[in-house]
């Protein structure tokens, strides 16, 4: 029993070490308005980052989002850009051996656009706190609290948003992913 504690305990932190990858995605807004005329919303968010040291990682990102009601217009919400996240280190943050703090930052190109109405499309920044649940040692169940900012042009100088995202992300052996990729090639 031990031994299985040890071997958790290990594999717990051995997902966020240097060389490993992280594939996943986040989603928020998710409303399907069921009333005659309700409203439909949601934003995807794909991610994919490399750790460059332990407990930091590197990467990209795309963003879509979609509103829309009956009577009212659609907006859309796009973004491509870089992220970076640092994780706490469980000796930084007293929480479960199986959970991790987080903060994400990105910058990119984004926008907001609404039909018959305003829109803003430029830089993009956003950031926030996030806590991952790793399920098994290399999946985790994601929470993230994010603040995202546009600023640039069109018939609004800037945009902003807070929204909570739910996320699944896939934290894998670097050397593991670049072994298939070369099989691939």
């Amino acid at each position: 029993m031990a031994f299985g504690f040890l071997v958790v305990s290990f594999t717990a932190n051995a997902q966020l070490q240097k060389g490993n990858v992280l594939i996943g995605g986040d989603l928020a807004g998710f409303n399907l308005g069921l009333n005659e005329g309700g409203a439909f919303s949601m934003s995807l968010t794909p991610k994919a980052a490399w750790f460059i040291k332990d407990n930091v990682a590197l990467g990209g990102y795309v963003d879509f989002g979609l509103a829309t009601a009956k009577n009212a217009g659609t907006t859309v919400n796009y973004g491509v850009g870089g992220l970076g996240r640092y994780y706490f280190s469980s000796s930084d943050v007293a929480v479960a051996r199986s959970t991790r703090f987080f903060l994400e930052a990105n910058a990119g190109l984004q926008g907001v656009n609404v039909s018959g109405g305003g829109s803003t499309n430029g830089l993009g920044l956003g950031f926030g706190p996030g806590l991952a649940y790793f399920v098994t040692p290399n999946v985790a169940l994601e929470s993230l609290l994010k603040y995202t900012g546009v600023v640039g042009f069109g018939s609004s100088a800037t945009a902003s948003l807070l929204q909570l995202n739910l996320g699944f992300q896939i934290y894998l052996p670097g050397s593991r992913v670049k072994s298939e990729v070369q099989k691939l090639q």
